[in-house]
């Protein structure tokens, strides 16, 4: 699948883009155990893996560089198994495996098995706590996987309700192979038969040297006799660890003087090299000596030929030159007068340039001028929108707060009810383990004073065996029942966290849409205002300019009537009234002006009026999302309740379990006998 992940960073993205390439979310307590995790080591224990989740990471692990891999207590199903030990089959780093107490059962047996018989890295197995015993058929596909595995050292196989059958499997599998060091098959079912299989089994095994049967309910001298053979064979790797340790020594000594000789040899060598090269030295300095010698004398005649022809070649250019000297003279002329008329032509453009960069001058200072305005509007602007997008970043990383301290208190509880129930798993199991101490030496007792009874303590410990294992079977739909519950509140959560995050999407883009669009309405509005203010400014200057020419025809009229009173009285009152017709136009006019400055500003009002209640309208938006904030906390706390009844279901259930335990333990007719011990 390409490239490995080489840290966890880039483990923790390709998991993620996995899940979602596959259309599933990715489980958060994963991605926080991936982020936590050190360098070659993963541990999910106690995390609960959807098949989702088993798919991705069964991918990641066929080429994950990590060396220890713990999947413990984390209620793996059928097809997640399958999944993650499907992807470990191609994997050649991992070192360290450990299963325990996923109820590994049919298809969880022959996963193993192909996982044994690909796989050339795994050394350590941890299965505690599985059921793969009571599948004879998968079991005995294990057990031929584990004969043909040439690299597994440690096996454990504590509490898998194996029988004298798998024991037999073990048995044959023990035979052919050569790489197991320790076994663990404490707290099964082996029995008399189981043990004497394990017990024939083993001197033709070699490598085994540490098996552990406790709780099997085998006799002490079939304990005995295994313990004699695994003593046997402890001592035989200890030799073979001497000898290989001397072997090694004296190959260390055999490669050191042979390292002596070589040396030796090649010093000898060099030696004679090094007089071989002083000799073709010596012959090739005089061969050196006399090619310089011959090269001197080939250079001296080259030298004369050189110059000869060097004294040709300067007469021809001096002939040459001295024509070029004539020509270069008349184009020099030539040259001169027509650098004349382009400089006459130059400084004619040169003046006419100048005029035109200085009207283009006088143009963009007017118009930098009128865009510095603009600028400093649209900063004005850009600002104001700037911290109302910050004051909405700020609300949606409240609600984004909130919701993470939901699910962590979600997390908290679900790890809380774990721990309880790893605590009742754990009472259980000594629970069972003093019952069965008690009935293995209430059994012996019996064998040793009643041989009558044996048939009745055969025929009661029978029935007790099918007790246990109708026990063991409402336990394991339980826990069925409990894996799907929680898998169905995952999924519900999933679904309100999906339902929550478009919520916040489409509303987001609602609002940045509105957003937008008043921002365009704004500046607008804004843009039209400046015309106006524009207009009547200008409306005013003309205005200013106008009072100024009445005034100065005031003045005129009176200087008039002061200078030609007394001789042009018919031209003084044409005047007059030539001037007063003016004077009426221009009141005209600016009373036209006048209306027009009012007309525009009622439309500033009436966009001004816009912008309230664009406002307005934004500042019902934001208590609409108020509102649906409010409205999505409260669907949380009501998810939060449901998963609080449904923990309160689980943890009575648990209790009835222990309870039910505690009555089969305490009510066996096994524990009568023990005061009269």
């Amino acid at each position: 699948m390409g490239e490995a992940p080489q840290d966890m960073e880039d483990f923790q993205r390709a998991y993620s883009r996995l899940c979602k390439d596959s259309g599933a979310e990715p489980q958060d307590s994963v991605l926080q155990q991936l982020h936590e995790l050190p360098r070659g080591r993963l541990d999910l224990a106690a995390q609960s893996l959807t098949v989702d989740t088993c798919r991705a990471l069964g991918k990641l692990l066929q080429s994950a560089l990590l060396r220890e891999l713990v999947l413990s207590d984390c209620m793996l199903s059928e097809e997640g198994a399958t999944l993650l030990l499907q992807g470990l089959c191609a994997n050649s780093v991992v070192r360290s495996l450990d299963l325990k107490g996923n109820n590994l059962r049919a298809l969880g047996a022959e996963a193993l098995g192909r996982l044994l018989r690909q796989n050339k890295s795994i050394q350590s197995l941890t299965l505690e706590w599985n059921n793969l015993g009571m599948w004879e058929d998968a079991f005995a596909t294990f057990c031929g996987a584990l004969a043909a595995n040439s690299a597994l050292r440690q096996l454990d196989l504590r509490n898998n309700q194996i029988t004298h059958k798998g024991a037999e499997e073990l048995a044959l599998a023990l035979k052919m192979n050569s790489s197991l060091k320790e076994l663990d098959l404490r707290w099964n079912n082996l029995g008399l038969l189981g043990g004497r299989a394990l017990a024939s089994c083993l001197p033709s095994n070699r490598t085994l040297w540490r098996l552990e049967l406790a709780g099997n309910s085998i006799p002490g001298d079939i304990l005995r006799a295994v313990e004699q053979a695994m003593s046997h064979n402890q001592d035989q790797q200890a030799s073979l660890r001497e000898n290989q340790a001397r072997t090694q020594v004296l190959s260390k000594e055999v490669r050191t003087l042979q390292e002596e000789k070589s040396r030796q040899f090649l010093d000898l060598m060099e030696t004679i090299n090094k007089q071989r090269e002083e000799i073709a030295r010596s012959g090739r300095a005089t061969a050196v000596q006399v090619a310089q010698l011959q090269e001197a004398l080939n250079e001296r005649h080259s030298i004369i030929k050189a110059l000869k022809a060097k004294l040709q070649m300067a007469e021809a250019a001096l002939v040459l030159s001295e024509q070029k000297a004539q020509d270069l003279g008349e184009l020099l002329t030539s040259s001169e007068q027509k650098q004349q008329s382009l400089a006459q032509r130059q400084a004619r453009e040169q003046r006419l340039e100048q005029q035109e960069a200085a009207e283009r001058e006088a143009k963009l200072l007017r118009d930098l001028s009128a865009a510095n305005e603009k600028n400093l509007l649209l900063r004005n602007q850009v600002d104001e929108l700037e911290r109302k997008s910050k004051s909405l970043q700020e609300q949606l990383f409240m609600a984004r707060q909130e919701l993470t301290t939901v699910s962590t208190e979600l997390k908290m509880r679900a790890v809380q009810a774990e721990e309880r129930l790893e605590l009742e798993k754990k009472r259980s199991r000594q629970n069972l383990e003093d019952s069965e101490q008690l009935r293995s030496k209430e059994v012996e007792h019996m064998t040793r004073h009643l041989e009558d009874s044996e048939r009745a303590m055969q025929e009661r410990l029978q029935r007790l065996e099918a007790m246990r294992l109708s026990l063991e079977e409402e336990l394991s739909r339980a826990k069925a029942v409990v894996l799907s519950e929680r898998s169905q509140a995952e999924e519900e959560l999933i679904k309100a966290k999906n339902q929550v995050r478009l919520e916040e999407q489409q509303h987001r883009a609602h609002l940045e849409e509105r957003l937008r669009l008043l921002t365009q309405a704004r500046d607008e509005a804004q843009g039209t205002c400046l015309q106006q203010k524009q207009v009547v400014s200008e409306a005013q200057a003309r205005a200013g300019q106008l009072s100024l020419q009445v005034e100065g025809l005031r003045r005129r009229l009176e200087e008039l009537q002061q200078q030609e009173l007394s001789n042009k009285d018919q031209e003084k009152v044409a005047e007059v009234a030539r001037v007063r017709v003016e004077l009426q136009e221009q009141n005209g006019r600016l009373q036209a002006e006048l209306t027009a400055q009012e007309a525009l500003k009622e439309k500033a009002a009436a966009l001004e009026r816009q912008l309230k209640v664009i406002m307005s309208d934004h500042r019902e938006a934001l208590l609409d999302r108020e509102s649906e904030n409010a409205s999505l906390r409260e669907k949380l706390r009501l998810k939060e309740a449901e998963m609080a009844r449904i923990r309160d279901e689980e943890a009575q259930r648990a209790s009835f379990l222990q309870n039910a335990v505690l009555t089969y333990v305490q009510g066996s007719p096994l524990r009568a006998p023990s005061p009269q011990k």
